[in-house]
């Protein structure tokens, strides 16, 4: 776990949406060690090379699988070495607290000022959703051309077709994974809200529980979006545990 931390301190999240900055290390060191500390674990991994909407289902879930608060410094490390497949997924964390506790470590004017972050927070998140779920669609519907081609297609040599469903798989756990932390992120704002009223109640909960309940509105087609069932083992394939996003190797 230090060896891993210390692999993630190297990564310079001065990227596009806080995403690591493109380097040798970052889009090539890290993604190797990644794809072999997570074929050691027995989870499917591809070497295939993603096409633009898988590198891009990527780059949109990032918001998504970070820590909702900046200011959580270890669970954004843990975060970025799960995003590079060097750390299990099992490993973020499930504190719902986590997030209010950042929220009232900092100097803010008022409780208006919390309030309003969390419903900042909120909207945010609802708004890079729809794009995401977009992105999600397109990547699903690829990968049934792709199941279907590798199934019937004599033309595909027998070696590929492992590595096609491990990319199916891929791609639909990052779905799901993305999924269970917009869902861990809903029950963080809700359990910061509670507990900003009974600390400091004020008029402004008001508009912080309805952003809430819009992401959850939002959230909710996503989730419930048909996919092809490889992650789950519905199709033949082995059922899998979570699979993280993983940076392009180029």
């Amino acid at each position: 776990m230090c060896l891993a931390l210390a692999l993630g301190g190297c990564l310079s999240t001065d990227g596009d949406l806080g995403r690591p900055k493109p380097t040798v290390w970052s889009q090539i060191v890290l993604p190797e060690a990644g794809f072999v500390a997570a074929m050691a674990r027995g989870e499917a991994a591809s070497p295939f090379r993603f096409t633009d909407d898988e590198e891009q289902l990527r780059d949109r879930a990032w918001r998504f699988v970070m820590p909702a608060s900046p200011r959580s410094y270890f669970q954004s490390e843990v975060a970025n070495l799960i995003h590079t497949r060097i750390l299990p997924v099992p490993m973020q964390s499930g504190d719902n607290s986590e997030y209010f506790r950042a929220l009232t470590s900092g100097s803010f004017a008022s409780q208006a000022s919390r309030y309003n972050k969390l419903a900042e927070d909120s909207n945010a998140d609802r708004l890079l959703i729809g794009p995401f779920r977009a992105n999600a669609s397109r990547v699903v519907a690829m990968d049934r051309v792709r199941m279907r081609t590798a199934d019937s297609s004599p033309d595909v040599a027998t070696d590929k077709r492992e590595p096609a469903m491990a990319r199916v798989i891929e791609n639909e756990g990052l779905i799901l994974w993305v999924c269970e932390r917009l869902d861990f992120r809903v029950r963080g704002y809700r359990y910061a809200l509670a507990n900003l009223v009974v600390e400091m109640p004020s008029r402004e909960a008001i508009r912080a529980e309805r952003a809430i309940m819009a992401l959850e509105a939002e959230a909710g087609p996503l989730c419930r979006m048909p996919l092809n069932g490889a992650f789950r083992g519905e199709t033949g394939a082995p059922a899998a545990p979570p699979q993280p996003p993983v940076v392009s190797k180029g």
